[in-house]
């Protein structure tokens, strides 16, 4: 019988399909452009093939293609029924996301792992910081990532995609040289991996290395096409780490070109937190506001995000509206944020609407009340998602404020209480 790379029997006996959906599914670990087209050719050859099916439901659904990821979930469901049963359980687990049910598809996917751990392609979703981990809530979601790979290393030890994720989710964790000496083995493995590149730059975040980091993402960058899953996120890192060291003529060049609305490519969930993040670091290091790119971000949220349902696209959203001026629009969504949090339909809670009164307190220049809201709110930052250093968009407004209201103090000890991290602090007067 054929076999993926991990060695596991696909229900196939096309070696062309099979060839087709290794290259697609290791497009999609690595975010390498050509997922779909691998996957195209992968159900040319065999259109019963369910595996491709759901891989392709996959790379769509990343795409933001839900309509086009639900039909081809639903196609690869009605195969699977004739596939192998490690094969319907992939399926499932896969699908379950896909149909807007991320805690069952976390609970397919640790039932089929303790089955099958070297499934690679059914544990991806849950890993990073956007995954059904990543996005699921929870105070302890960090050690929970850490738990999650850590139960997989003795199967997928020396595969490049596991010592990628597993990096990431040690550099979250604060575990900084066990990260680093873990996606250095990766990308000396698959050098290529847009995924490993991003969670190398976060790494070196952490540690403080900004001039290395941007030297390595320069050298780098130019060899992942503009089309790449990654291109846009990877572009925000460039322009993030060349505010930090100065060079404040490049970073709004890279934002212009790469990572605005209509200059960035790629998840509209990207553009809309990437672009009103840089836009907020840039105000926070001492630029001037730029409300003409404001109201295009805001514009862009409202469009893409009109209602809320993910919490840390909901914060940029929120404060977007703030910041554009778009007063009534900001009450507006704040309300709404906080009946969902107030009837248990947002898994992060009510730390959504808190830190969007908080950071409206700021743009709006009430830095005590910012202080106020977001001083006991900073340590469950972690439930809306992403990653330490996006959300230290959080983390610096509080610095910020501290300054501002002549707290500076206040501000010289938050920064004193890193314990496992040395970010640079882009903040103004600190």
């Amino acid at each position: 019988m054929l076999t993926d790379r991990y060695g596991l029997p696909l229900t196939t006996s096309s070696e062309a399909a099979r060839d087709a959906y290794v290259a697609g599914a290791d497009c999609l670990l690595s975010a390498a452009h050509g997922d779909a087209a691998h996957l195209a050719r992968a159900l040319e050859a065999d259109p019963n093939f369910a595996l491709a099916h759901i891989a392709l439901a996959r790379a769509r659904f990343l795409m933001a293609d839900v309509a086009g990821a639900r039909q081809s979930a639903a196609r690869a469901r009605e195969l699977a029924a004739n596939a192998a049963p490690r094969e319907q359980s992939h399926v499932n687990a896969l699908a379950l996301a896909i149909e807007g049910k991320p805690v069952e598809s976390l609970a397919a996917t640790r039932a089929h792992l303790e089955q099958h751990p070297r499934d690679a392609m059914v544990a991806a979703p849950a890993t990073g910081v956007f995954g059904l981990i990543g996005f699921s809530g929870r105070q302890g979601r960090e050690p929970e990532q850490v738990e999650f790979l850590a139960a997989l290393e003795p199967h997928l030890a020396d595969d490049w995609w596991f010592q990628g994720v597993y990096a990431f989710a040690l550099e979250e964790y604060g575990r900084l040289d066990e990260a680093l000496a873990l996606i250095e083995r990766s990308m000396a493995q698959n050098p290529k991996n847009a995924h490993g590149a991003h969670i190398k730059a976060h790494v070196l975040y952490e540690m403080g290395e900004d001039r290395t980091a941007l030297d390595y993402l320069d050298k780098w960058l130019p060899t992942y096409p503009r089309e790449g899953l990654m291109h846009c996120h990877i572009s925000w890192h460039v322009a993030l780490f060349s505010l930090i060291l100065g060079d404040t003529e490049r970073a709004w060049k890279v934002y212009q070109a790469q990572v605005h609305p209509g200059g960035a490519w790629g998840p509209a969930l990207n553009v809309a937190t990437d672009a009103p993040a840089f836009l907020w670091r840039a105000e926070l290091a001492g630029h001037e506001r730029r409300p003409a790119l404001w109201n295009e971000v805001h514009t862009y949220g409202r469009k893409f995000f009109p209602k809320p349902g993910i919490a840390f696209v909901d914060v940029h959203r929120a404060l977007s509206s703030v910041v554009a001026g778009d007063r009534d629009g900001s009450v507006a969504f704040v309300s709404e944020l906080t009946e969902r949090a107030a009837s248990g339909r947002s898994p992060a809670g009510d730390v959504v609407p808190r830190l969007a009164n908080g950071m409206a307190a700021f743009a709006e220049g009430d830095w005590n009340k910012a202080i106020a809201v977001l001083e006991p709110t900073l340590a469950e930052t972690v439930r809306i998602g992403g990653s330490r250093a996006q959300r230290d968009l959080v983390q610096n407004t509080l610095l910020a404020a501290y300054l501002k209201a002549g707290r500076e103090a206040d501000a010289r000890k938050l920064v004193a209480g890193f314990a496992d991290r040395r970010p640079s602090v882009p903040v103004a007067g600190l």
